[in-house]
């Protein structure tokens, strides 16, 4: 993790965010907010907090209790797939991380940004970090709450659109939904902007 994310600050004046989903077919794009106080951050790093897409579902699944436990705060946020079609993909990422930080009990006084694109809409400080899920221990905090919350939606959505295989892989483009796709057409909850020339 980098040595001060926190520009200085308090940790637990500032938010971590962080989206995912935001290259699935199907389903909303998810953000979380995290704010850690700096005596959580130590026990999270040892319990193996780091970027989402490095740990096993497993290891992800175990942590959500101990970021929960030791957070000062956190939210989720997202934007649905209607929302992707109509305003694309930046928009509505940023609109669910807005939903996520405007959750929060009390507004940050620096938001970090997990890449290089400010939150255009955010009328706060916020500073953007480049691979910020390896940097930054709130960051890394809310990939894992937002990766965990979005795949159990999905998974729970797979029973209302069977055959998709939505609960292997949560809505990303694999062979077997693009073919399901082509079988059975696309649900009220794809995003129509993603697919393409696949159903035409």
């Amino acid at each position: 993790m980098a040595t001060d994310p926190w520009l200085g600050r308090d940790p637990q004046g500032c938010a971590g965010v962080d989206e995912v989903g935001r290259g699935a077919l199907f389903g909303p794009v998810f953000a979380a907010a995290v704010v850690l106080p700096r005596g959580s951050i130590a026990p999270l790093l040892e319990l193996g907090l780091t970027d989402s897409k490095a740990l096993t579902a497993r290891r992800r699944a175990a942590l959500v209790p101990a970021i929960r436990q030791w957070a000062h705060a956190w939210a989720l946020g997202q934007a649905s797939a209607a929302e992707i079609d109509r305003f694309g993909i930046r928009t509505a990422t940023e609109l669910a991380m807005l939903r996520a930080l405007q959750k929060l009990p009390a507004s940050p006084e620096l938001v970090l940004v997990d890449g290089v694109l400010p939150l255009r809409r955010w009328r706060g400080a916020q500073s953007t970090l480049v691979r910020g899920d390896r940097l930054c221990a709130a960051i890394a905090a809310a990939s894992v709450i937002a990766k965990e919350a979005r795949d159990q939606l999905v998974r729970e959505l797979a029973g209302r659109y069977p055959g998709y295989g939505l609960e292997r892989h949560v809505g990303y483009g694999t062979a077997r939904h693009r073919t399901a796709l082509l079988d059975q057409g696309a649900t009220p909850l794809h995003r129509r902007s993603f697919l393409g020339r696949l159903l035409d």
